[in-house]
């Protein structure tokens, strides 16, 4: 079978599985959720094995204190997340006439002279664009709440994930293999190398990124409460967790941050300052602490592409697609770089076409 009939047929099949997902998106929630954690826990369970533990006691394990985790978790963390952004939600209309009336304190002050302008649009557009913004984000994370739910209930989800999990992370050497089997036998050896690159990808982005993102949360979340910042831990929290995407979640967490300290503590400056020495710490923490030692020198997502890929993947498929979203866009990243160099080494860029010989000749020779 020639090169263009076998891309042909794989691109065929790749379409025909994106509308099996598509069609059947509203059952498969607890699938890829279960795909998902076994494939961030198999090193555990590969590190525990060759310590001497057989395969399913070390899937058995890993799944039972991963549960654990996640209930302590929703016991100790759902209660006060949810208080607080009740109450963050009822009080972000006060939050911004707040933050109006501190523009304009400081439109008259010694800030007014450089700034007069600026800050009257500001003031003048903020609670526009933070009513829609609140109501952008509403309508989103409903649209992914009904999508995900409408067929499978969160009891469901919560029974048949640790499940599927479990049983995915007992067989998974097994599986690699046998997906390995069905590689073509010609072209085994370059589809194996792109798939530890996109393996590598994941594993060393999203797996080191997520726990990075995970810490720095805590780590926010912990200190602003400590500062005493009203929905300190919620925002915290939240800052963390967007910094999956790099450069914006930070910068977005540090603005939200500082405009309710200092409508918590105007005209007092100490609050917004110790806020910002938080934030600096957090940076420092993530460059130089974090990052190089979970993450390493692996392929970053560009930070637009990462917004696309999450915006794209919610609206299209709900919360399967958020679960999705970045390990799709990170192996789209490695195929999309495989097929650059391929293209790069090419005739079609090159110029030059192969003989059977063996030479190559200039696609227009001089006479």
């Amino acid at each position: 079978m020639s090169l263009q009939r076998q891309v042909f047929f794989w691109l065929g099949a790749l379409a025909l599985f994106i509308a099996l997902v598509w069609l059947l998106q509203g059952m498969l929630l607890p699938f890829i959720g279960g795909l998902v954690i076994a494939y961030f826990l198999d090193p555990v369970a590969d590190r525990l094995e060759r310590l001497g533990l057989p395969r399913w006691a070390a899937a058995s394990l890993i799944l039972l204190g991963f549960i654990f985790i996640i209930v302590l978790a929703i016991l100790l963390l759902v209660p006060m997340l949810g208080e607080q952004f009740n109450g963050l939600r009822e009080r972000l209309p006060s939050i911004v006439a707040s933050m109006q009336r501190i523009l304009g304190e400081l439109n008259q002050g010694w800030l007014g002279g450089m700034l007069t302008e600026r800050i009257q649009t500001i003031q003048k557009s903020l609670g526009d664009y933070v009513g829609q913004g609140a109501q952008l984000l509403a309508s989103f994370v409903s649209s992914i709440w009904s999508g995900s739910q409408a067929v499978i209930g969160v009891i469901s989800v919560l029974i048949v994930t640790p499940v599927v999990a479990f049983y995915i992370l007992l067989d998974w050497d097994n599986m690699i293999a046998r997906v390995d089997s069905w590689l073509p036998r010609d072209h085994a050896e370059a589809i194996r190398g792109i798939f530890r690159d996109i393996d590598a990808a994941i594993a060393g982005f999203v797996r080191g990124q997520a726990t990075v993102c995970f810490l720095l949360g805590l780590f926010y979340g912990s200190s602003l409460t400590m500062l005493g910042v009203s929905f300190g831990f919620l925002i915290g929290l939240c800052t963390g967790l967007a910094s999956f995407i790099p450069y914006v979640g930070s910068i977005l967490g540090f603005v939200v941050t500082i405009s309710v300290a200092l409508v918590q503590s105007w005209p007092d400056w100490h609050l917004p300052v110790y806020v910002a020495l938080v934030f600096g710490a957090g940076q420092i923490l993530e460059g130089y602490v974090l990052s190089p030692r979970l993450v390493g020198g692996s392929v970053g997502l560009h930070p637009v592409w990462l917004m696309f890929a999450l915006l794209a993947a919610g609206s299209l498929f709900g919360f399967i697609g958020l679960l999705v979203a970045v390990p799709v866009a990170a192996a789209i990243g490695v195929l999309v770089r495989f097929a650059l160099s391929s293209y790069l080494a090419s005739p079609y860029y090159t110029g030059r076409v192969d003989h059977h010989d063996g030479g190559a000749l200039p696609s227009d020779p001089s006479p």
